[in-house]
């Protein structure tokens, strides 16, 4: 027992010094001065529960082991996107793919822990949350009553679900970024700019749009399952990740080959099952709004993958496996900020709409932006979101989520997504620089990140 108390200390010290000591000053309640959190009995509903613990075990396919000494597997974000990048980039770089994803899944982590669940998910103004669930400060469940804290945006599940739920959308979006960087991102820069941005650009953004106190969310801007949050803001941040960062050497001028399609239509697999647990989870219960928004997001993921498919068709003649799963990938990205408002008939003409836009931009468009985002981050999720909330703004019906879209709403959400990350990406880009450098020296990019920054190397 005194061991365990020893650990917990060192633990929390060492999280202290790794996140630079950073301590908020209470922000200040506003109007929305909902309480955080109540301890609650009979709110808590079985069913309820049970579904988000399996919808976010499917967004990060957490494991739960036995419930003391748990081991948690990051079974979503760690193989599905570490498979999908690993798979599209050259040989010599793929541990450190593989390496990234899951040093960025550590990191936001602790961060959500020690301040980005608080900053994001409390009350406290219209751009901030309050820093009351710092170190999920008592979410703690009272054996002794039997109470449960919970969440007042969710006051059927325990707060504690809550929190890792949205966890793994926060995990999945710094994720998303590595796609961007990879083959040229200093590690060290890597997790200094993910540890900060989570901090300064994701919990803010997730604030205003998904708190009800936030400014976006009160001036109406829709966005069910992350369009926005997720896809818009990360796509953004690799586009300026790719221009702070430059292009990789022979880029344009020499073919980069895929190491394994094989590997990337793996974690197209799991990216595709995952996005159930996004969808389907964020109605925060288990009915039949969650089953449509089951349904159309099936619908919009072929929908892409068809309409990339016919774009490569036309354009080159064949049709490409890598081209099957991009598609398939901007049709669940487009679908994301519509899946709990929208028909399925809305969700097939987003997913076609998606694949062909997701299409020009990860070819016509980047080509045009004259960046080397290396594996289309802004051109696959940055653009799948812009389309997918836009779209929102036409097809959401009201007789399904109640609320009925608001173009012009949607577009100004998307504007301010765009510039705030933007913005604040560029800023903290030029800090890490000046703090440990961006990009490692040519010698290492030649030989490969693989040996020359982790000393290991695929086997043959």
């Amino acid at each position: 027992m005194r061991l365990l108390k020893q650990m917990k200390r060192a633990m929390l010290c060492t999280l202290w010094i790794v996140l630079g000591g950073f301590h908020f000053g209470a922000m200040a309640q506003g109007s929305a001065s909902a309480p955080v959190a109540a301890l609650a009995k009979n709110s808590i509903n079985s069913a309820d529960t049970a579904w988000m613990m399996f919808c976010t075990a499917l967004v990060q396919n957490i494991i739960h082991a036995v419930m003391f000494c748990t081991a948690l597997v990051l079974m979503m974000t760690l193989p599905g996107i570490a498979l999908f990048y690993g798979g599209m980039i050259r040989r010599k770089n793929v541990i450190n793919t593989f390496a990234s994803v899951v040093a960025v899944a550590t990191v936001v982590t602790l961060v959500w822990f020690a301040v980005g669940y608080s900053l994001a998910f409390t009350p406290g103004n219209r751009f901030l949350g309050s820093t009351e669930r710092m170190w999920f400060s008592s979410l703690e469940y009272v054996k002794d009553t039997g109470f449960v804290a919970v969440s007042y945006i969710a006051p059927n599940l325990p707060e504690s679900v809550f929190s890792m739920f949205h966890l793994s959308f926060a995990i999945i979006t710094a994720a998303l970024i590595v796609g961007a960087v990879v083959e040229r991102m200093k590690f060290s820069a890597l997790l200094w700019f993910i540890g900060l941005w989570s901090i300064v650009v994701y919990a803010p953004i997730a604030h205003w749009v998904w708190e009800p106190s936030g400014w976006l969310a009160q001036m109406g801007v829709l966005d069910f399952a992350g369009g926005s949050v997720v896809h818009i803001n990360a796509g953004v941040t690799g586009l300026m990740c790719a221009y702070a960062l430059g292009s990789r050497q022979g880029y344009g001028r020499e073919p980069f080959q895929p190491f394994n399609l094989g590997l990337t239509m793996a974690g197209t697999g799991l990216l595709w099952i995952g996005w159930f647990g996004f969808n389907a989870g964020s109605t925060f219960a288990a009915d039949g709004r969650a089953g449509l928004a089951m349904a159309v997001t099936q619908i919009a993921a072929a929908g892409g993958a068809f309409a990339w498919m016919m774009c490569e068709w036309v354009v080159r003649r064949h049709p490409s496996l890598l081209g099957l799963c991009s598609g398939a990938i901007s049709g669940l990205v487009a679908i994301t900020p519509a899946a709990g408002f929208v028909s399925p008939l809305s969700a097939l003409v987003i997913g076609l709409v998606a694949g062909v836009v997701c299409y020009w931009g990860a070819t016509g468009l980047k080509r045009t932006l004259h960046a080397d985002d290396s594996l289309d981050v802004f051109g696959v999720h940055g653009i799948g979101g812009i389309v997918g909330s836009l779209l929102t703004g036409f097809l959401a019906s009201k007789s399904i989520g109640g609320v009925q879209g608001q173009p012009m709403v949607q577009l100004a959400g998307v504007v301010f997504v765009v510039l705030y990350s933007g913005v604040m990406s560029a800023i903290l880009l030029w800090v890490v620089k000046l703090m440990v450098g961006l990009r490692v020296d040519e010698t290492t990019e030649q030989n490969g990140l693989d040996i020359s920054l982790h000393r290991e190397q695929l086997g043959t």
